[in-house]
């Protein structure tokens, strides 16, 4: 913000200044006043608007002008506003002329047109660096939007080694294995681009750096380089609103169709810019990468579609809904991360949908208690309309059947 400012100033306070200068020459006078005559006879007017005024009006547009293209991310928009200001101003000229009234529009158009060129001039040699940056360190990872916001500078990003606080989201292709059993090279070579094209198309429309996209995922992360805080439950959103995405949609051709898995983490990432490298580049690296793959696979088992880690869950609880599905053995073995399958946004969340969830969060909290029957009960209450859908409920149903069955059995036994 301080910095358009800045700008804004400098350019107001020279267009005035060099108007002001011109104005002192008798030859622009005279050229100023057979200008106007074209638009605003002065011989036919009976009030004249003064010189003041007309130095209010010529700041106001100065100013004002010349703040348009140091804020704006398109400046080609503002070219047109300029010559419609313009158009306006001969207009008003005009109009004041009917009721007698004289008004010398040319300084007051000689304002416009000078802070548009001058301000436009200074905003495109002032961004020339940060678009060489831009380009060589963002370019097919960031969204065009986001790339004319590190250019313009309200995405500030300097080239030097920092950690930033993100949230990673992986996704990838839940049956790669068997489409690739299934179907020829050919076909899975297309699915597999068309699944990278479309993750990362997501991935950039909302606002996410692309870490990596190939064969074996596209990794994305959220609150670099823009500083967010509201970084991991705005993964989270994105990544719910990719598995009902590709849940109405079918890929490729036939009846191969690609489904998908997210894994999400948040924490520390490092950002370090290559320097050996022929092109430049970024390395980005940190825990979050590798936990985010590890619940990325972890949904093959549990039959889920997106699963997150502990901070994340802290991070975006207040936004979605979620339940803890088990743990997950750290990049320490000696680590346990609790995972979550998120379920929906809060603000959608329909209370039934909600109660379901509080009986399988009680189910898992009896069944890590070993209480195998309140847990088979809690879990027999989460089941839902589509509960042949819900493939972790299915899993620990699975799991306590025989349990539960024992349980009962037992009294039999002892009789």
């Amino acid at each position: 913000m301080k910095r358009p400012l800045i700008a804004t100033l400098i350019v107001g306070l020279f267009v005035m200044v060099a108007i002001s200068a011109l104005r002192l020459s008798p030859q622009v006078l005279q050229f100023e006043q057979r200008a106007a005559e074209l638009i605003s006879p002065y011989s036919q007017a009976t009030r004249v608007v003064a010189k003041p005024w007309q130095y209010v009006f010529m700041s106001i547009l100065a100013f004002g002008v010349a703040a348009l293209p140091v804020t704006s991310l398109r400046r080609g928009r503002i070219g047109l506003l300029a010559i419609g200001l313009v158009i306006e101003l001969a207009a008003v000229s005009w109009i004041f002329s009917l009721y007698k009234v004289f008004f010398q529009p040319l300084p007051s158009m000689l304002a416009v047109v000078l802070a548009y060129i001058v301000a436009d001039r200074y905003t495109a040699i002032a961004q020339r660096g940060g678009a060489v940056t831009a380009r060589a360190f963002f370019t097919d990872r960031l969204s065009k939007d986001q790339m004319q916001r590190v250019i313009t500078g309200d995405i500030p990003f300097d080239p030097e080694a920092k950690t930033y606080e993100t949230t990673v989201v992986v996704c990838d292709v839940a049956n790669k294995y068997d489409l690739a059993d299934e179907c020829e090279p050919g076909m899975f070579g297309r699915l597999t681009e068309e699944f990278i094209r479309r993750a990362t198309d997501v991935f950039m429309q909302a606002g996410a750096y692309i870490q990596t996209a190939d064969a074996e995922g596209v990794v994305a992360l959220f609150g670099f380089p823009e500083i967010d805080a509201h970084h991991g439950d705005k993964a989270v959103r994105v990544a719910l609103e990719m598995v009902e995405e590709f849940r109405q949609s079918q890929l490729g051709n036939g009846n191969a169709k690609c489904d998908i898995h997210l894994g999400v983490s948040s924490g520390t990432m490092i950002v370090a810019p290559l320097q050996n490298g022929e092109r430049p580049g970024l390395i980005t690296g940190g825990e979050p990468v590798e936990l985010a793959r590890r619940f990325c696979v972890a949904n093959r088992f549990y039959g889920s579609r997106v699963l997150i880690g502990p901070q994340t869950f802290e991070l975006a609880s207040r936004y979605i809904v979620a339940r803890p599905i088990d743990f997950l053995s750290g990049v320490n073995s000696r680590e346990r991360h609790e995972i979550y399958e998120p379920l929906w946004p809060a603000a959608e969340a329909k209370p039934e949908q909600l109660a379901r969830r509080d009986c399988f969060w009680n189910g898992v909290v009896f069944y890590r208690e070993k209480r195998w029957a309140e847990a088979y009960s809690e879990f027999q209450k989460a089941r839902g309309p589509n509960e042949e859908e819900d493939a972790p409920l299915q899993l620990y149903l699975r799991r306590l059947e025989p349990l539960a069955l024992n349980l009962a059995e037992m009294p039999f036994r002892q009789m």
